[in-house]
């Protein structure tokens, strides 16, 4: 696997950091993209250790576009191609007022789905030159709030002023990730003809680093900590990265969402379920709400994404 190039946003830590250690023990040629580079370049130098394989640390703020776009063409200036693209970096500071990345747009949807949707495209001539290039998002269970019917996407319809009024990051972040995987549909589509495959990972939680947790308010801080003690770590997300991103199984699979097992979700009927099928629904990991089956949404999600990026 030496000749095969990966990059994984958000690498210095949690999933991320697993995934990057796990390609680089497989003697993949790593990529780790990180905004923090005081931490990352300790996290870099222990993978290198551990892997016993040359990984390359490159500076990303998924949240700006200049850093993006500064981040692709160093890439494209030192790789040929690219085969495996893992949007794995995001935004979710529990309890933080209403926040602006530096291009004027709330930082949650900037960083969870703008910077990927950029990003994607400013590598697509690296990825068309693969033999079997792969996309994954980082997807969260957190979408179940749109099994509720009257759940939307407020960002494409509320003016900016409704937007703060109303605004938490717990509330965009499950926005944002409904966002994510309409996008994962829309571009695995789009990217078809060109042999791109693009799929989601829904995640259901993993251990937090003590960085990750650093960042949270003092409440939010004591729900992580025990959240800790109930949920898998980091590692078992980061194994079903590889699979999802190198087996031989999916080499076709594209448009999907999938769970951690990993199987593909599929959508839940559209009409309203009865209590007990409903809570089934939400607690279960076999389907994921009809929301990204409505076009006229993936459309216009799409439509404000190229508008914001000028990408068209």
């Amino acid at each position: 696997m030496k000749n095969k190039t990966v990059i994984i946003t958000g690498a210095n830590s949690g999933i991320g950091k697993e995934a990057a250690l796990k390609f680089a023990k497989e003697s993949y040629t790593v990529i780790m993209a990180c905004r923090n580079m005081d931490i990352s370049r300790r996290v870099h130098e222990q993978i290198t250790k551990e892997s016993n394989n040359e990984v390359e640390l490159m500076e990303l703020d998924v949240s700006s576009f200049e850093s993006i776009r500064k981040f692709c063409s160093d890439f494209q200036n030192r790789y040929e191609q690219l085969d495996i693209l893992i949007h794995n970096a995001g935004y979710f500071n529990h309890g933080e007022p209403y926040r602006e990345s530096a291009d004027g747009i709330e930082l949650t949807f900037a960083t969870n789905v703008m910077g990927p949707f950029l990003m994607t495209h400013l590598l697509l001539g690296q990825l068309k030159k693969s033999e079997d290039p792969r996309i994954l998002f980082a997807g969260s269970n957190i979408i179940k709030h749109f099994f509720d019917p009257k759940r939307k996407i407020d960002f494409l319809d509320c003016r900016h002023e409704q937007i703060i009024k109303s605004f938490t990051v717990y509330k965009m972040y499950a926005q944002s990730k409904m966002a994510l995987t309409l996008l994962t549909f829309k571009m695995a589509e789009r990217f078809e003809p060109f042999g791109i495959k693009v799929n989601a990972l829904q995640i259901n939680g993993a251990t937090m680093s003590k960085e990750t947790i650093k960042k949270f308010k003092p409440k939010y801080k004591l729900v992580a900590w025990v959240q800790n003690l109930f949920i898998p770590p980091a590692s078992y997300m980061a194994d079903k990265y590889f699979k999802i991103c190198t087996a031989e199984q999916f080499k076709h699979t594209t448009g999907k969402l999938f769970n951690d097992k990993p199987e593909v979700m599929q959508p839940s009927p559209k009409e309203y379920p009865g209590f007990i099928k409903q809570m089934k629904q939400i607690l279960g990991t076999r389907v994921y709400p009809a929301y990204p089956e409505n076009t006229n949404v993936s459309d216009k999600l799409w439509a404000t994404c190229a508008k914001l990026t000028g990408i068209q």
